[in-house]
């Protein structure tokens, strides 16, 4: 085992081996390690770990130092550099009218050197361009030649699928793509589908490839000779993905129907002639399809009940209850002269309490009043209601007869009548 820590440099998706010197890296801590090309500014995206001595490629270079505040310094006046450099070398570019075309411009973290990323369909003769580089300058000039799907990887975009590109994001290495593993997988052959926006296959139709090789390997082929629970028949058609087979059976040619694998006893393995197929008597069991049981959380419920309290209360409650009930049931025969005559009390009634004559008449003052409200509204007054209702006799002002109350002025007005039209009253319209 060898201790390492793992740097990537800037945009980039692989990862370098380096040794840590005897120092600590914390991860996501910028550093300068020793390369090829001399040091350079990076990143650690891990920090000290083991790894197995095949993982590492020598001789492993090792760690300079922990970067500083000057070294982040540098590296910012590097990249302002760097966009510099990409503009005057498109005009030198121009100026030479040369095919190629200029992608990305790296520069050492001691400034000593430049290297320009460029593509072209064929061979360039780029030498005046370098001399002329190299005056402007005053530093080692690089130019490299790149595929188109490297010029995809450092500019980065987004796929057809809405996310961004593979290479750009998470793949260390160009994987090899080709149309086989299209055709495996039942894509359209058509190169607009199934091409990148680098022209190139995608990527992605490598990462299914092998559970695709794997369904096909189980599976039987077309045409092939099979048995099923309702017979034997011939697969016109699979579905690599839902693992199921469309078989147009013996019996019923007129329409072919679909089962799943493991319903399927191949008999023959694609096209050819059935003469001395032994067809077995067993035929094969209908696949039912497994129900996944949810998993229901555990709940606890934590109670205070105590069921002596509670049959404590609940007597309490039936004795307080009945108590109740045996008063109403003494009280309820009772009646109020009785009830007087035991307590050596007079017995009132309700007659007694007003004379006989001196009970209004409801009837003729609800007549006098509503009489009153239509003299009100049209100005003339019943006569038929005055003389029903009795005369009142003259007294002093202030006096009240005996054994009448006193009117209450705030007593509740009579609801009003309305008449037709929405006239209040009833009232005729004058």
């Amino acid at each position: 085992m060898t201790e390492v820590i793992s740097v990537r440099f800037r945009n980039g998706c692989k990862e370098y081996y380096f040794d840590p010197k005897g120092l600590t890296v914390p991860t996501d801590t910028d550093v300068i390690v020793e390369t090829a090309q001399g040091p350079e500014f990076a990143r650690c995206s891990q920090g000290n770990h083991q790894v197995e001595d095949d993982a590492v490629v020598k001789p492993l270079r090792g760690l300079i130092r922990i970067a500083t505040d000057n070294d982040r310094h540098t590296a910012a006046y590097n990249r302002g550099r760097e966009k510099e450099a990409f503009e005057v070398c498109k005009k030198k570019i121009q100026q030479h009218k040369l095919e190629m075309k200029l992608v990305r411009v790296e520069c050492s973290f001691d400034g000593s050197k430049i290297l320009f990323f460029f593509t072209a369909d064929g061979r360039v003769d780029f030498r005046e361009l370098v001399k002329d580089l190299a005056g402007v300058f005053r530093a080692r000039i690089e130019l490299r030649q790149i595929g188109v799907r490297d010029e995809a990887k450092m500019i980065g975009g987004l796929g057809i699928c809405g996310r961004p590109f593979c290479c750009s994001q998470f793949m260390d290495e160009f994987l090899p793509v080709s149309i086989k593993m299209a055709k495996t997988q039942s894509l359209s052959l058509n190169p607009t589908k199934i091409s990148g926006t680098c022209g190139r296959l995608m990527c992605c139709l490598k990462y299914e490839q092998d559970a695709y090789e794997d369904a096909i390997r189980r599976m039987p082929k077309n045409d092939s000779f099979v048995l099923t629970p309702d017979g034997t028949g011939n697969v016109s058609d699979i579905n690599v993905l839902k693992e199921t087979v469309s078989v147009r059976l013996d019996d019923r040619p007129e329409g072919a129907r679909c089962y799943h694998n493991c319903e399927v006893c191949v008999l023959r393995n694609g096209k050819g002639s059935r003469e001395g197929i032994v067809v077995p008597d067993k035929r094969p069991e209908r696949y039912i399809e497994p129900i996944a049981e949810e998993e229901l959380p555990a709940i606890t419920l934590v109670s205070d009940f105590d069921p002596d309290a509670a049959a404590a209360e609940d007597g309490k409650r039936r004795r307080s209850r009945g108590g109740r009930g045996r008063r109403r049931g003494e009280n309820a025969g009772e009646h109020p002269a009785e009830k007087a005559a035991a307590d050596n009390k007079p017995a009132r009634s309700e007659k007694a309490d007003k004379p006989a004559g001196d009970k209004p008449n409801r009837e003729g003052g609800s007549r006098r009043r509503r009489s009153g409200r239509r003299g009100s509204g049209s100005g003339q007054a019943a006569p038929a209601a005055a003389e029903a209702a009795p005369k009142k006799q003259e007294r002093p002002a202030g006096e009240a007869p005996a054994g009448e109350k006193k009117r209450n002025n705030n007593r509740r007005r009579p609801r009003r009548r309305s008449g037709g039209g929405g006239k209040p009253n009833g009232g005729a319209e004058a």
